[in-house]
C-alpha cells in the first residue's frame, strides 16, 4: 500500500521501518525539531530511537502524499487536533491512530478527534504492548486493530502483519482506544510503586484493581468487557506498569523520588500521556458516574499537590467492598 506516516517520534519511526520492511511503498513527515535531514542521510535518530535504522526505500518529505491509501498519525494525542486537518488527503484513505490518550475538555478518543476535524475514510485504532524499542528491534510483539469498518481494519492487518508482529482484529473501537489510554494512568501509579520499593504484592494488587477501573468505565461508555482482558486491556497494561521502557512507570518513579511534575516535563523530551490522560479520565469517569479510585489517587498527586504517600494511605484505608460488584 501507499502509506503516509505522520510523526516521527520513536513509534512512529519504529511504525515506518515495519511498514517499509513489509513491502508497503512509505512516506513519513516529521516536525523539523526531529531533524528530517538528518534522518534523511543517516536513517538514525539517535534522539528517538538510536540503533534501529530506516530502510533507504523510506521516503522523508516535507510534505504528505495526497494520494496516500492509508494514513498512520504517530503524533502525541494533545496535537492529534492540529495535526489532522493540516495534511489533506485526496481519495478518503484509511485513517490509523496510534495514540493513546483522551483530549482534555472533549474527553473524546482519538478516533473521535480524527473524525470530528476532518470527516472522511474509515478510522482504526492500534493498540497493544508494543514498545518502540523492542519493536524496532524485531523483538515478537502483538497488538489489536480496533475499527467499525471491517475492510480497513483487514487491511490494517495486512499491511502491518510480520513475522514478528502479530495484528489482530476488533470490532470494538471503544474498548481498543480507552484500553490502551487509561493504562497509562495506573502505570504511573506503578511507578510510584516501584519507587518507594512496596513490593510485588503491593503492585499485582494496583495492576489488577486498575484493570478494574479501566474495564468499568469502559463498559459504561459503551465497551465490551471482554476487550479489556485482551491485547488493549490487560496486555498493554502490564507491559506497561512493568517495563524500563514504560514513560509513565518512570513519571510514577521521579514522583516517588520527590520530583515535582514541572521538573518531570522539563526533563524528558518524550510525552508521558499518562499524564494529561488522568485529568481526562477522571472528568470521564465523573460524567458516567463511574468511581475510579486509582485514577482519582494519581489524579491528587499530580495536580492537587497531595503527597504519594499520603495517596497510597488513603487508598488503602478505604472501607471494605467485594471485589466485584
Amino acid at each position: 500500500m501507499h502509506i503516509q506516516i505522520i510523526g516521527g517520534g520513536s513509534w512512529g519511526l519504529a511504525i515506518t521501518r515495519l511498514l517499509a520492511l513489509n513491502g508497503n511503498d512509505v512516506q513519513l513527515w516529521c516536525r523539523s525539531e526531529d531533524q528530517p535531514e538528518e534522518l534523511r542521510q543517516t536513517r538514525e535518530s539517535k534522539t528517538y530511537l538510536p540503533g534501529v535504522l530506516i530502510p533507504d526505500s523510506v521516503r522523508i518529505e516535507p510534505e504528505v502524499n495526497a494520494d496516500a491509501e492509508m494514513v498512520v498519525y504517530a503524533v502525541p494525542s494533545h496535537v492529534m487536533r492540529a495535526v489532522v486537518p493540516a495534511f489533506p488527503f485526496r481519495n478518503n484513505p484509511i485513517r490509523v491512530s496510534v495514540a493513546k490518550g483522551i483530549e482534555n475538555d472533549s474527553l473524546l478518543r482519538m478516533s473521535e478527534v480524527i473524525e470530528t476535524v476532518a470527516p472522511g475514510g474509515p478510522v482504526v485504532s492500534l493498540s497493544g504492548p508494543s514498545h518502540a524499542e523492542e519493536v524496532g528491534r524485531n523483538l515478537p510483539a502483538s497488538v489489536v486493530a480496533g475499527g467499525v469498518d471491517a475492510a480497513a481494519r483487514e487491511a490494517v492487518q495486512n499491511a502491518f502483519f510480520s513475522e514478528t508482529f502479530r495484528v489482530y482484529s476488533s470490532p470494538d473501537i471503544i474498548g481498543v482506544e480507552l484500553g490502551g489510554s487509561l493504562k497509562n494512568v495506573v502505570a504511573i501509579a506503578a511507578g510510584v510503586c516501584d519507587g518507594f520499593g512496596l513490593g510485588d504484592n503491593a503492585k499485582s494488587a494496583l495492576i489488577t484493581r486498575g484493570l478494574a477501573e479501566i474495564a468499568r468505565l469502559g463498559v459504561a461508555c459503551g465497551a465490551n468487557a471482554l476487550t479489556f482482558a485482551g491485547l488493549s486491556g490487560m496486555g498493554d497494561l502490564i507491559t506497561t506498569c512493568t517495563s524500563k521502557h514504560s514513560r509513565n512507570r518512570a513519571v510514577g518513579e521521579a514522583i516517588a523520588r520527590g520530583e515535582t511534575l514541572e521538573q518531570i516535563r522539563a526533563g524528558s523530551h518524550m510525552v508521558a500521556e499518562g499524564i494529561r490522560t488522568t485529568q481526562s479520565a477522571c472528568m470521564l469517569a465523573r460524567k458516567m458516574g463511574v468511581e475510579l479510585p486509582l485514577a482519582e489517587a494519581t489524579h491528587r498527586v499530580l495536580f492537587d499537590g497531595i503527597p504519594a504517600r499520603e495517596a497510597i494511605e488513603d487508598l488503602m484505608a478505604r472501607e471494605a467492598k467485594p471485589e466485584w460488584p
